[in-house]
């Protein structure tokens, strides 16, 4: 244990050994020697030095007072940059290695150059450069050289203490290289600056005008020149200035003016500039149109046209075109002309200015339209009491007629774009002056044109009676105002028409038929024209009586008159008339059944008819007898077994007969001799019943029909006729009416049978034996 701490002490020992030598071995470089520093360029300036062992890199700085600037360099020699121009440094170096750095050198004095001048060149013409700077700190003069940039031809230096310097002599269109440096008062050149610059082109020669009248164009071209990049032509007036610009040998001014001299000149431009123009060519342009057209009609059918004076017109050609198409034309070194001119045309007139550079531009186009033609075949096609149509051919210009018609005291206007007028609200019978005038809106009226006269058509007549005389003639009165009228009075119905005519103011209207209704009017006439009819008056005649009239017998007491229809006939009043008396019927039917006549007895047959207002006609007509009158007590007597006796009281008057057996195994028929009142029917079948007639036989051997018939039974044993029972027939009569039967035997007792109503025709009654008289008892 005691040799413990030695060893400790041998170990420290050791480690101190060992960090020294490491010490020693990381050592800085050595400080480097400065051989030498100068400035080439104004903004640094470059170190040489000797190379230190074991550096890997060197820190130069630059001290200027306060300000230090340091750089890091790989070797010698080395840059300092970021320095002001012409001042003076303290430049020191350190190398750098591993082990740090060394300390710094020591410092070496060193100044940096003049700045370079700044350089503002120009191209004042083609052969010149102006070189402008400005003052070049510490510097005492300047050296400025110029050559072509392309290498070619000399090269030219000047000295100068100025800050400007003109090279003249030089190519046009060319690019130079300007170089400057400033110089201290020691002779030591600072930096120096290069620029490119090149000379102004020359103006462009041999120009050439060519102007376009329509478009007022010029096209311009010229001789292009070295150098040049583009051109530019000016068009110069004492009011404006046009131009166009070109890279080729040509362009085109527009927009130029009409009425204007120009003075045209080129020029060549590059990146120096402009050159100067060359000589100006002349250019007049066409003259501007002319204005202050005034165009008037006077006296009519001639035209004058005048205008205002114009800057460069030479002379003056108006043309005027009618809407037709036909043109014509005038030239003139004056500032009018005249023209003809026709009533409703339209001109259209434009006038034109010309020199040497042409005709002018169309200016305004005048239109001037003459008054319209006035109508000349003016015809009245219509003329009525208060109305006068006119009509006439188109007349050329006319837009709208004005019709007028003047009577002296009042005024009727129409207007109206057609060739044609209805003047109405005029005054019948009245002699009016008409006048058409032709109107147009450019011009208006033309109011020289002729009027005519017209007289209206008559006034209408008022009907003011109608009056009958015993000749049936029907007379009219009218009144009216006209002059020299005729009257036609008109009577207008189904049948026709009627007239009559007269210059007064009555006339007879005769042969209206019966049974109509007229419409009576009347028309006045004089050369102009028909009035209008008056209002209409109704007529009726009388209605017409029946061209036929028919009676016939339909019951002994019955008769059925008829007849054919009355024209104008609603209602009829038959009357049948005789010393017993009469019987008469109303009725709206052609025919009418007459009751209560006695039979065998002369009447008058009488018929009025009568209209739906009242108006009656009295028709008579021949006479007319009743039939006669029925046999009474009618009675059948049993001759032999096949024989038949009828017999019959005569009635009232004297009368042939006729009987008549109706039963179901035939008709038997016998007739009396001339005064006798019965008849024998032989070879009867018996066992039947037979229907007995005896019925009057007229003049005209018309056997009656409505006498009463009797039916009775013939049996074949015994000798008793009609056994048993008995039938009773009638004819039916029209109206309501009931019968009452009433059978007396031969013992005197009677037997009333049952209220038979009209709807029978039939009644029997039983029980009955011998002979049988029934009797009627009719209540007339």
């Amino acid at each position: 244990m005691g040799g413990g701490p030695k060893k400790g002490l041998v170990l420290i020992g050791f480690s101190l050994l060992c960090l020294k030598m490491v010490a020693s071995a990381k050592t800085a470089p050595e400080i480097p020697t400065i051989d030498q520093a100068y400035s080439k360029i104004s903004n640094s300036i470059t170190v040489e030095w000797a190379t230190v062992p074991g550096a890997t890199s060197y820190l130069l700085a630059a001290k200027d007072g306060d300000t230090v600037i340091e750089t890091t360099v790989a070797n010698s020699p080395g840059t300092v940059t970021g320095l002001k121009a012409a001042t003076l440094y303290q430049i020191t170096v350190r190398s750098i290695s591993a082990a740090g750095r060394s300390q710094a050198s020591p410092p070496k004095q060193a100044k940096t150059v003049l700045a370079a001048p700044v350089l503002a060149v120009s191209s004042p013409s083609s052969d010149s450069i102006l070189v402008q700077w400005e003052a070049v700190y510490m510097a005492t003069g300047f050296s400025v050289s110029i050559m072509r940039a392309n290498g070619l031809g000399r090269v030219r230096k000047e000295n100068t203490t100025n800050t400007t310097l003109t090279f003249t002599s030089l190519d046009a269109g060319t690019l130079y290289t300007i170089k400057a440096y400033a110089w201290n008062a020691n002779g030591t050149p600072g930096d120096d600056s290069t620029c490119n610059q090149r000379t102004s082109p020359r103006a462009p020669a041999d120009i050439q005008v060519s102007f376009d009248s329509g478009a007022l164009t010029a096209s311009v071209s010229w001789a292009p020149t070295e150098g040049a990049s583009d051109y530019t032509a000016l068009a110069q007036s004492a009011s404006s200035q046009l131009s166009c610009t070109s890279a080729s040998g040509h362009c085109t001014i527009s927009a130029l003016r009409c009425g204007t001299e120009y003075l045209i000149s080129v020029s060549a431009r590059n990146d120096a500039g402009s050159s100067r123009s060359a000589s100006a060519v002349t250019l007049k342009t066409i003259a501007c149109a002319p204005g202050g057209v005034t165009i008037q009609e006077d006296p009519p059918g001639h035209l004058s046209v005048s205008w205002s004076n114009v800057d460069l017109g030479d002379y003056y050609v108006a043309f005027v075109k009618s809407d037709d198409g036909l043109e014509v034309h005038c030239n003139t070194s004056l500032t009018h002309c005249d023209f003809p001119s026709e009533c409703g045309f339209t001109y259209f007139i434009s006038v034109f200015a010309y020199n040497k550079a042409g005709q002018s531009p169309l200016g305004d186009v005048f239109n001037y339209t003459t008054a319209p033609c006035c109508p000349s075949d003016i015809n009245p096609v219509l003329v009525s009491s208060d109305r006068v149509e006119m009509v006439w051919s188109p007349v050329r210009g006319a837009e709208l007629y004005e019709t007028r018609a003047a009577d002296g005291f009042n005024v009727v206007e129409c207007n109206d774009t057609a060739p044609a007028c209805t003047l109405s609200a005029l005054e019948c019978d009245t002699k009016y002056n008409i006048t058409v005038y032709s109107f147009s809106e450019a011009r208006g009226s033309n109011t020289s044109c002729a009027s005519r006269f017209v007289t209206t058509a008559p006034c209408s007549p008022e009907i003011q009676s109608l009056s009958k005389d015993a000749f049936s003639v029907t007379h009219v009165h009218w009144t009216s105002r006209n002059q020299g009228a005729t009257y036609t009075v008109t009577a207008r119905g189904e049948e026709g028409l009627y007239r009559c005519s007269s210059s007064g103011q009555a006339c007879a209207l005769g042969g209206l038929p019966c049974g109509s209704v007229f419409s009576v009017t009347a028309v006045a006439e004089t050369q102009a024209g028909r009035s209008l009819p008056s209002y209409s008056v109704p007529l009726e005649t009388v209605p017409c009586c029946p061209a036929g009239l028919t009676v016939n017998q339909v019951t002994q007491s019955v008769v059925n008159v008829s007849w054919t229809v009355g024209t104008g006939a609603l209602t009829y009043v038959t009357v049948l008339a005789s010393r017993t008396g009469q019987s008469q019927c109303h009725t709206h039917q052609n025919h009418c059944l007459l009751g209560c006549v006695t039979c065998g007895v002369n009447y008058t047959v009488a018929l009025r008819a009568i209209s739906a207002t009242g108006l009656t006609a009295d028709c008579a007509y021949q006479h007319y007898a009743s039939s006669a009158c029925c046999p009474l007590g009618v009675k059948l007597y049993r001759l032999g077994p096949n024989g038949i006796r009828v017999d019959w009281r005569a009635a009232r008057g004297s009368a042939n007969y006729s009987t008549d057996l109706y039963g179901s195994k035939g008709i038997f028929t016998c007739s009396p001799g001339a005064g006798l009142s019965f008849c024998d029917v032989t070879e009867i079948p018996c066992g039947d019943v037979y229907t007995v007639m005896v019925s009057p036989v007229t003049e005209t051997g018309l056997k009656l029909t409505f006498c009463p018939k009797k039916i009775y039974s013939v049996t074949c044993s015994g000798s008793t006729l009609g056994m048993g029972k008995s039938f009773f027939s009638w004819v039916k009569q029209k109206g309501t009416f009931s019968l009452h039967f009433m059978v007396t035997m031969k013992s005197g007792s009677k037997l009333t049978l049952p209220l038979i109503r009209e709807t029978n025709a039939r009644v029997s009654a039983s029980g009955l034996h011998g002979r049988v008289s029934p009797g009627v008892k009719k209540g007339c």
